[in-house]
């Protein structure tokens, strides 16, 4: 694969796993660049075909980070090439709304998720979702586990992934690219293309929902992601922190000497 040619952001174009892209590539502030080829972020990894896992394989992969909750990796375990280290950080351990696994099982009923995610409830389920990953001990906990793993050169080349790669995944990228000054509006288009390579994955599923009488906008709404959703974040981020180091250096206790060894692993000069 020519990931150097590919533009930032782009997937890998592995059909088994749509949201499998590299987290580098993108142009910080200062002019440096996101060195690509050490980590990369993705929806769930299985079921992958023989000739994907090989795909998988060529990346080069030590650690496998799983954002996932229990019920999401039993019902589908990681299918990784041989020698890679799966990781297990449960972001939303502590969390007290619906499970994505409780969702899933609503989306099966399109009428009772009419009933409790439709009229934009389904949004706002999101909207507090991305609070919960600022404020949330599992969230932090989880969160600094991969950064500081991230931040070692010997852990890398890395991925990380939730279920549909998007949320807590999309959470992490942005936090990562935001922290080595990548402006903000990349940071957003980074993370709304998932759109892009999500919602065509779930087609079908998402036709069938509508026909049986569900909402369009539900599982939009779950299964794709929006602006105001990382606004959340960010906002949460702006208040409890004031600023994206103080949120590594107070909520996950990444000190600022390590934020630069992050910064130091994942930039170079845009010339290299």
């Amino acid at each position: 694969m020519a990931q150097e040619a590919l533009a930032p952001g782009t997937s890998l174009g592995i059909a088994s796993v749509p949201n499998l892209r590299d987290a580098g590539g993108y142009t910080t502030a200062d002019g440096s660049m996101v060195r690509r080829g050490i980590a990369y972020r993705a929806n769930q990894l299985n079921p992958i075909s023989p000739a994907d896992l090989k795909k998988i394989a060529d990346l080069g992969l030590k650690n496998d980070f799983d954002l996932r909750t229990a019920e999401e990796r039993e019902a589908k375990p990681d299918v990784l090439p041989a020698g890679v280290k799966n990781v297990w950080l449960n972001v939303l351990a502590d969390a007290k709304g619906h499970s994505p696994a409780e969702v899933e099982k609503v989306l099966s009923d399109p009428k009772m998720a009419n009933q409790i995610l439709g009229g934009g409830k389904a949004s706002a389920e999101f909207v507090q979702t991305y609070r919960d990953f600022i404020t949330l001990p599992s969230a932090n906990a989880a969160f600094r586990q991969l950064f500081l793993s991230m931040s070692k050169k010997k852990e890398l080349p890395a991925l990380y992934h939730c279920t549909t790669g998007k949320d807590r995944t999309g959470w992490a990228s942005a936090a990562l690219l935001t922290l080595l000054g990548v402006p903000e509006d990349k940071v957003y288009e980074d993370y709304l293309r998932s759109n892009e390579y999500i919602l065509p994955a779930y087609k079908a599923f998402i036709d069938r929902f509508v026909a049986a009488g569900g909402d369009p906008e539900i599982p939009v709404d779950i299964l794709g992601v929006k602006a105001e959703y990382l606004r959340a974040s960010f906002d949460q981020v702006k208040t409890q922190y004031g600023s994206i180091e103080n949120y590594f250096d107070k909520g996950l206790g990444i000190h600022r000497a390590r934020q630069q060894k992050l910064r130091d692993r994942f930039l170079q000069a845009n010339n290299q």
